[in-house]
């Protein structure tokens, strides 16, 4: 293992400004930093909501740093009075608007550890996750009160907080959104039941109030949940500490020593309620002052556009769904729709095809940044030079006092030799503290090496002699075919440079002929208008594969199925599989 960091090899490589440590970190909590926001610069914008009206256009109503500070203390110490107390849960189940934000920084400085959650996902899931964090206050929007009512009674849920979308909206698009779509839409509740709030209500009875209480960096302040191997979601406990450390590396890395922060305007588009949106965007943008357009739906491709067209955002990190899904937009083809006010971006929680970067950066007026994170390393912990070398592949080099470690598949302790494939290890100051009541897990995990604590990855990877790193597959993905390991992502990669198509999903499924061996199938979505056999694919492949990485099975679907930060579901499509497949034995054997 390499011994300090003046010998790291990518030092060498950080760009101007970036320096090897940023020791030491301070011991503080995550909203201090919007405290001082606040009171150097009281007026500056710190949230944007918007929404398009017929006649007028897209409007916007800003809220300053002040009232951010304002309305979430206002809305702490409201959580105080209502009996939460220092390292209690809190769920949000909200999308990007500005009660989320406020909400956010209202729990953390209510001494309380915010638990957000995909406020989409079906009643019985959110069930699962109110009740593993073990939360009784839950802060949602008006759309998903009933949701959450129909399965309060199997959670501890005690009370719940309740927002209005168009509370936050400019006044015209508020009163067309009551009249138009509140109803329509799902979004009107016309009684609370007794023991639930509206946070408007809150604001005014608590209004000019404070939090009571120190919080400290080493307190707990989120419970990031993750999937795991097993595709159980495990809750990833991470302190203020880790939060503040992992900020001030997105922003030294992406800056360097160049003061320009307050200038960004951020796209708000990844959902906050994941790690990715909370720390690289949220907290990212109040750390320097910066305003977010806010997005709630990334999805409604056209509104995004709009969004960009309108405001101009220089800075947008995302997911290569969301870069991939804007570069084949009819009016981004056209020239209808800009993307050149873009200067940087960042993209994480998937791989990114080099196709993808290439025609975005063509776009857009800068560069595409592939990175890596985990939610147990909340959130980044790798990323290409923002002004140095990208290389083609590779989710770049290490942050600022992130040491990392390639660890040989068999052994999972010995070092391999650079440029060699094993198990991507990471030490440094963002690591999580373990998961929430999984004790099992949390070893698997973590585990002690040379005096250090090591998050084990679940990543294969390889690092060249300069220090950039290459993701080649997750080891739960990795199919044997032949004798030989086969990675699923690197023939997405070959299959996706195909002109024809527009994404790619690769997986092992169960061999048709050979009971008990694997073999590869591809789940390929075509580009509007394009047309391509499943024989020409193969032969694509051939030029850049070996034969026993080759997919003996091609599928053409609409689409592949995602999580909410643009992660393709592959065990969902080998589910699939597998269902088709009993079909298929089951016929067989009536005949």
């Amino acid at each position: 293992m390499m011994a300090t960091y003046a010998d790291r090899p990518w030092v060498k490589h950080y760009d101007s400004g970036v320096p090897a440590s940023l020791q030491p970190y301070p011991n503080q909590p995550l909203f201090q930093s919007l405290r001082e926001i606040a009171a150097k610069t009281p007026d500056a914008v710190a949230l944007v909501s918007n929404a398009h009206v017929p006649l007028f256009g897209r409007l916007a109503r800003e809220m300053s740093y002040a009232e951010l500070d304002r309305q979430s203390d206002e809305l702490a110490a409201a959580l105080q009075a209502m009996g939460v107390q220092r390292g209690d849960r809190v769920a949000l189940v909200l999308p990007n608007v500005a009660a989320f934000v406020i909400s956010f920084y209202a729990v953390l400085k209510a001494g309380a550890v915010v638990a957000a959650m995909n406020p989409t996902f079906p009643a019985e899931k959110l069930q699962w996750y109110l009740d593993d964090c073990d939360a009784r206050v839950v802060i949602a929007m008006s759309l998903f009160y009933d949701t959450l009512k129909s399965v309060q009674g199997r959670t501890k849920i005690e009370t719940m907080i309740v927002t209005n979308v168009k509370e936050y909206l400019p006044s015209i698009a508020a009163t067309l959104f009551t009249i138009a779509k509140e109803k329509k839409g799902g979004h009107r509740v016309s009684a609370l039941d007794a023991g639930d709030v509206w946070l408007q209500d809150l604001l005014k009875q608590y209004a000019g109030k404070k939090s009571t209480g120190e919080v400290t960096g080493d307190d707990l302040a989120i419970f990031q949940y993750t999937g795991g191997t097993t595709g159980i979601a495990k809750a990833a406990m991470s302190t203020h500490r880790a939060l503040v450390a992992n900020t001030l590396q997105c922003q030294t890395w992406l800056l360097g020593d160049r003061d320009t922060g307050a200038n960004e305007i951020f796209l708000g588009a990844i959902p906050m309620f994941h790690v990715f949106g909370m720390v690289a965007v949220l907290s990212f943008a109040t750390s320097m002052g910066a305003r977010i357009i806010l997005v709630p739906n990334a999805r409604d491709l056209s509104d995004v556009l709009d969004v960009i067209d309108v405001f101009k955002p220089t800075l947008f990190n995302g997911v290569p769904a969301l870069y991939n899904a804007l570069n084949e937009h009819p009016d981004v083809k056209s020239g209808k729709r800009s993307l050149r006010s873009i200067n940087l971006c960042v993209s994480g929680s998937a791989p990114l095809p080099p196709a993808v970067k290439r025609h975005f950066e063509e776009l857009c007026n800068g560069t595409l940044l592939e990175g890596f994170g985990m939610s147990e390393a909340p959130t980044a912990t790798h990323c290409n030079p923002a002004r140095g070398e990208n290389r083609t592949g590779s989710i770049g080099m290490p942050f600022p006092d992130v040491e990392i470690r390639i660890v040989s598949l068999d052994d999972s302790v010995s070092d391999v030799p650079v440029g060699e494939i094993g198990e991507l290890l990471i030490s440094g100051p963002q690591l999580m503290l373990g998961y929430h009541k999984m004790p099992d897990e949390t070893a698997i995990a973590l585990r002690e090496l040379d005096g250090k604590t090591w998050l084990y990855t679940g990543d294969i990877a390889r690092m060249d002699e300069e220090g950039y790193c290459y993701i080649i597959d997750r080891k739960k993905d990795m199919v044997i075919i032949g004798g030989f390991n086969v990675y699923p992502t690197n023939v997405e990669k070959v299959l996706a440079e195909h002109p024809a198509v527009h994404e790619v999903a690769v997986a092992g499924v169960p061999h048709p002929e050979k009971p008990g061996l694997e073999t590869l199938k591809a789940w390929v979505v075509l580009r509007q208008g394009e047309q391509v056999t499943a024989d020409e694919l193969i032969a694509h492949a051939k030029v850049h594969l070996a034969h026993y990485e080759l997919p003996r099975r091609i599928t053409f679907v609409e689409g592949l199925p995602k999580t909410a930060v643009g992660k393709t579901l592959r065990r969902e499509l080998v589910a699939e599989e597998l269902t088709s497949l009993a079909g298929e034995q089951a016929v067989e054997a009536r005949e």
